[in-house]
């Protein structure tokens, strides 16, 4: 027989066909509020983290190096991902060399121009040949950066969506960060609530994961009520104490609330 954890609902109970088994599976209400005594009340939540992000690739090309797998630490500034960078460095230096020879060329309009040699009209297209060498070495010099996927925070790899000496087109997602220092936890409270709750007040948070109970405070509240389900999303902070959590946690967050 499985075991169901969550409670049931009255009226998930008056919706269960006549000659159901007590243990069949409930209509569960969209949020599961629980009361214990006059003002206390339980919510479930789950950690989520500020910093997480699916890196991308930035240009079309193969992968020789991903030295962090699954589950690995970084540091942020790390290289996560390298290309084959060939083709871009070449085309830089030869934009690069082009700087050279329009500065040359440019330095040499300029003399004779002096002399009265040559009119503005040439050391003006000198002018404008060297700009236009200058931008398309600009161009290729953000090509080369982006051969290197660099660590945008410190975190830990949740998943690689690509590997070594694979092609990989522009844009296609490579991997899945996470930085777990920096968890919060979401709750979906009942609307009713918003002239109760404040910025800073305290209430626990009990982590299924751990089972050890947390003093958290409110951070801020959502932006707008569900109109559906009638809830508000609350956004609440750990203590800087707290560790051993990772991000997808889930628990049971519970409230003093002014009835």
């Amino acid at each position: 027989m499985l075991r169901h954890t969550a409670r049931l609902s009255i009226l998930g109970l008056l919706m269960l066909p006549l000659g159901s088994p007590v243990w069949a599976e409930p209509l569960l209400e969209p949020l599961a509020i629980t009361a214990l005594q006059t003002g206390e009340r339980q919510v479930r939540g789950v950690l989520r983290a500020r910093h997480q992000a699916v890196l991308s690739s930035e240009l079309p090309g193969r992968i020789v190096e991903m030295p962090f797998a699954d589950g690995q630490a970084f540091a942020k500034g790390d290289v996560l991902v390298r290309f084959d960078c060939s083709a871009y460095q070449a085309q830089l230096d030869a934009a690069q060399a082009a700087v050279r020879a329009t500065r040359e060329e440019l330095n040499h309009k300029k003399q004779l121009a002096a002399l009265n040699s040559v009119g503005r009209f040439e050391v003006a297209l000198a002018e404008a040949r060297q700009a236009q060498s200058l931008a398309e070495t600009q161009v290729y010099q953000v090509q080369v950066r982006r051969c290197s996927v660099v660590a945008p925070f410190n975190g830990r790899v949740v998943q690689r969506r690509a590997q070594p000496h694979e092609s990989v087109a522009n844009g296609a997602p490579l991997l899945d960060v996470v930085d777990n220092g920096t968890l919060e936890i979401y709750l979906l409270v009942p609307s009713s609530w918003l002239s109760r709750i404040e910025p800073e007040q305290p209430f626990e948070f009990t982590p299924d994961e751990t089972g050890t109970p947390l003093r958290a405070v409110v951070k801020r509240l959502g932006a707008r009520i569900d109109e559906g389900s009638q809830t508000l999303l609350l956004i609440g902070g750990l203590p800087e104490d707290a560790s051993g959590l990772l991000a997808g946690m889930s628990g049971t967050a519970q409230f003093q609330v002014a009835e």
